[in-house]
């Protein structure tokens, strides 16, 4: 790639990459930034970028930290992690629930996929269920995703009315189920 266009590709060789569970970081395969520099040659090139998708990430307000994980990842540019978040950042200041409900769909509509936050929490609130169904009933995909080796017990009666069946917190495969819940809708 000529330099006068402003690319340079650098590759370190070991970069450690958080992810599902509360196990130690892994490293990536040697080759595997020479790997994501010949694809983004490559797509460069062809004049051809992924698709960043827009999402709404529907989760209890006790887990906010998580999920402000999870929203970290996707603006890493060492994670192939890439949406743009349409979800609440701080919740309304409001107890009028047809208020917030409001505030909410429209974020919704703005979206084309919810990522649905799993926690023991989330399974218990009302608005999570209420945001599942609420997003399918706009036509939206919707995915679940767990962090950890295993998903909680019990996940919002929507979800398993809808038959989403939850991945584990992974970016390669949170983005690859954004993907799927996108072309379903």
């Amino acid at each position: 790639m000529p330099r006068g266009y402003g690319y340079e590709f650098i590759a370190r060789r070991r970069f450690a990459i958080m992810g599902g569970g509360s196990g130690p970081s892994r490293s990536l395969p040697d080759d595997y930034y020479d790997r994501m520099a010949d694809t983004a040659r490559d797509a460069l090139r062809s004049g051809e970028q992924p698709p960043k998708r827009n999402v709404f990430i529907s989760f209890d307000s006790d887990d906010l930290s998580l999920v402000n994980l999870l929203r970290g990842q996707a603006k890493n540019d060492n994670i192939p992690l890439e949406f743009n978040d349409f979800s609440l950042k701080e919740p309304f200041d409001s107890e009028r629930a047809d208020y917030i409900k409001r505030g909410i769909r429209e974020r919704i509509r703005q979206a084309s996929v919810t990522i649905v936050y799993l926690t023991d929490n989330s399974a218990k609130s009302p608005w999570v269920n209420w945001e599942v169904n609420e997003s399918d009933n706009l036509g939206k995909g919707v995915i679940a995703v767990y962090q950890g080796d295993n998903p909680p017990r019990n996940i919002p009666p929507a979800l398993e009315k809808l038959g989403i069946k939850p991945i584990q917190w992974n970016a390669e495969e949170i983005m690859n189920a954004i993907e799927k819940a996108y072309e379903k809708r």
